[in-house]
């Protein structure tokens, strides 16, 4: 099998597009799925005969009025691929998509297939030198840490999380999936390719979430 670079480096710039309503992918984190609607059963066989490759974007508000048509999606979503399918018995899928890169419509292209298809620009990272990094992950530990260590486990593992080797962009990326923050700030954290950036406004979050959340805090539906 291919690894994800050199998937990434054949990647021919268009690709299949899995809108949903609520759930906003992350470049290094796995998500399950379940498929059952016709023309994503069809989208994920295309995907496995092929590169393996789908975009999953989230759907605009008011989805709703035309979600068996074509609904107004985020222009940036995540490239993400399939790492482990079962097809059940009926036709529907259960799925594995592992996030590996934040990718702009360009365009929608036009095809014979009951899903959308867009050509696509992927968002290369942007981040800044080592010391700002050392001292924005310092800021994060101190904020998360606290606001979400509600047990001597939970704190263990979120301080293992800062003491690793995790790049501070793809630390970014997994709070702001992990975290239980509105989606509508999970979708700018998506859009935004500097990690700098990302992590002060994700500090800038949890504090602002810390003054009013509910302790210990909800699982997040993401």
């Amino acid at each position: 099998m291919l690894d994800d670079a050199t998937v990434l480096g054949n990647f021919g710039g268009i690709t299949r597009l899995f809108p949903l309503p609520n759930l906003v992918l992350f470049p290094g984190v796995v998500q399950g799925l379940h498929i059952f609607e016709p023309r994503y059963r069809q989208m994920t066989a295309d995907a496995l005969a092929g590169d393996g490759l789908i975009a999953l974007v989230m759907l605009r508000p008011d989805w709703e009025e035309d979600y068996d048509a074509r609904p107004a999606v985020e222009a940036v979503g995540c490239l993400g691929r399939i790492t482990a399918h079962e097809l059940l018995p009926d036709g529907r899928y259960n799925l594995r998509l592992r996030g590996l890169a934040r990718a702009r419509i360009v365009e929608e292209v036009a095809t014979d297939r009951l899903y959308r298809s867009a050509r696509v620009e992927l968002l290369p990272e942007t981040a800044p030198d080592l010391d700002e990094s050392r001292r924005l992950r310092r800021e994060l530990a101190e904020v998360v840490v606290p606001g979400y260590a509600y047990d001597d486990a939970a704190r263990r593992q979120l301080q293992e999380l800062f003491d690793g080797e995790m790049p501070l962009g793809r630390l970014c990326d997994v709070l702001s999936y992990a975290l239980p923050l509105p989606r509508d700030f999970k979708q700018s954290m998506l859009s935004e390719p500097d990690a700098g950036r990302r992590a002060a406004a994700v500090a800038e979050a949890v504090r602002i979430a810390s003054a009013g959340r509910r302790f210990p805090p909800d699982f997040s539906s993401n």
